[in-house]
């Protein structure tokens, strides 16, 4: 009986396919020559470099009236006033948009919707300011949201000119010309709208609130004549005046 047992599993074990022979240790594909898991060494795959050329980004076109600034204002400016040196010539420096609103600290989603309005409006992030001091009166403490404001310069700031000078203004209801007494005495021209409809950018159906803004436009002027004489050279329509047509 014994016999019959071990003559079966003998029987068995033969019919057992023998196991494949395991292979050598560095031939794994591991780590280098010592082998390994995983296959992270030398002969492991590199990855694939990007085949073409590479991307060449172009620059943005100069701002259209900033060219005209240099080609055609500069000149007539120059030959005005008489300037001998060229730093003389006034500059326009940055544009400040301000929008103010009492009820934003009562109102937050209406001033998350301004601020969202002035981004599309110049092409940048507005910032929302805030109020330096505490008035009683009016329920306002120091660092309160009461408005939003947007500062513009370089191509940004020439584009903004452009599009307002030439799509907004002639947009406003019943509009004769921009105020000529506006300058503060040292060449800054100051101005405000009644409502923000007369952007392009502006969806009326997304509009929540109408609200105005001023619009402050810096020189370097330094003087109220020459300021103004720059601004009309670019194009600003002036209350009483035939613009100028910069092209």
């Amino acid at each position: 009986m014994a016999d019959e047992t071990k003559d079966e599993a003998q029987e068995a074990k033969a019919a057992t396919p023998p196991k494949p022979p395991r292979e050598p240790k560095g031939e794994r594909g591991g780590k280098g020559d010592k082998g390994g898991k995983g296959g992270k060494g030398r002969d492991a795959a590199q990855p694939a470099e990007p085949a073409g050329p590479p991307v060449v980004y172009e620059p943005a076109p100069p701002a259209r009236l900033g060219v005209i600034y240099v080609e055609k204002v500069r000149p007539a400016l120059a030959r005005t006033f008489g300037f001998q040196n060229p730093h003389q010539i006034p500059r326009v420096l940055k544009v400040v948009l301000n929008v103010g609103l009492g009820s934003a600290p009562k109102a937050p989603k209406a001033l998350e919707a301004i601020v969202a309005e002035m981004s599309a409006i110049t092409g940048q992030k507005a910032m929302v300011t805030r109020a330096k001091k505490a008035i009683s009166n009016f329920a306002l403490r120091a660092g309160m949201p009461i408005g939003a404001s947007v500062t513009l310069r370089g191509a940004r700031m020439w584009e903004f000119l452009d599009r307002f000078i030439n799509i907004a203004v002639p947009r406003i209801r019943d509009f004769r010309g921009l105020p000529t007494k506006s300058f503060d005495g040292r060449g800054n021209y100051t101005f405000g709208i009644k409502e923000q409809m007369i952007f392009p950018e502006i969806d009326f159906d997304k509009v929540e609130r109408i609200h105005g803004m001023d619009i402050t436009i810096v020189t370097d002027a330094g003087r109220d004549d020459v300021a103004m004489a720059l601004l009309r050279e670019l194009g600003v329509p002036f209350h009483g005046e035939q613009p100028v047509d910069v092209g």
